[in-house]
């Protein structure tokens, strides 16, 4: 018989010991092969142990939850969830549910709780289903990325970059971008930068070549290919026709 592994992140050590020592594994034919404390250390052990089950809280100090939820289910859409935290919102829980936690359980947890969300994972590991809907991940993966570009689109920014901020390897978040937005990453961030490259150039004072600067390229003629290939016309036809 198959034997579930389980992964458990928790930025609180007593919760993760607690949960090791309490809860009956081998009742469930389950076995806990490894633990992390963040969200980040914890999307790195599952891409190497390749776990059944996670059990994790998503609001753990620093950490953007909701996206580690959303990558991990879209990464790995077999895997199931049960969230343990003391975060009581609703609007909060209800998107976690959305993206494919198949229990939202509040701290202090109750053991017959943990032991129907076990029972709950299993079923759906044994039967094979995978009930979550993947535009909901994928789509919520593509929002994040994007607005995290648009807030640091003037800084050396590489796909890697953002994947590690959507807690997907940057494979998956290229895969998404091109079926969630119809484009490149490149392409997305070429835009918002030629974009925001637009509206500094209302100001005068603003040199063309420090504001390609100022939106993240380092290379100017590199600014004017770009620039001109997305406005069709050169960064001083568009500055003339203000």
């Amino acid at each position: 018989m198959k034997k579930y592994r389980v992964v458990i992140i928790d930025d609180e050590r007593i919760i993760v010991e607690g949960l090791q020592k309490v809860v009956k594994w081998e009742d469930f034919n389950c076995e806990v092969i490894g633990t992390a404390a963040n969200s980040r250390s914890g999307s790195a052990l599952i891409r190497e142990t390749n776990p059944d089950i996670l059990i994790t809280d998503i609001c753990m100090p620093g950490q953007d939850g909701l996206s580690m939820l959303a990558g991990l289910r879209s990464e790995y859409p077999d895997l199931q969830v049960t969230v343990l935290t003391g975060y009581r919102d609703f609007a909060y829980a209800q998107e976690a549910i959305r993206l494919g936690v198949t229990r939202f359980l509040l701290k202090p947890t109750r053991m017959a709780e943990i032991n129907e969300a076990l029972e709950t994972m299993i079923a759906k590991l044994q039967a094979d289903e995978k009930p979550h809907d993947e535009q909901n991940t994928g789509s919520f993966i593509v929002n994040r990325a994007v607005a995290y570009m648009e807030e640091h689109f003037a800084e050396k920014l590489t796909l890697q970059d953002v994947a590690e901020r959507c807690y997907v390897s940057q494979w998956h978040l290229s895969k998404l971008l091109h079926k969630y937005a119809d484009q490149s990453f490149y392409d997305i961030l070429n835009r918002i930068r030629i974009d925001a490259a637009k509206d500094l150039m209302r100001d005068p004072k603003l040199k063309v070549g420090d504001i390609g600067l100022m939106v993240g390229y380092s290379d100017t003629a590199h600014f004017s290919r770009i620039f001109r290939k997305l406005t069709g016309c050169s960064a001083n036809e568009y500055r003339n026709s203000l």
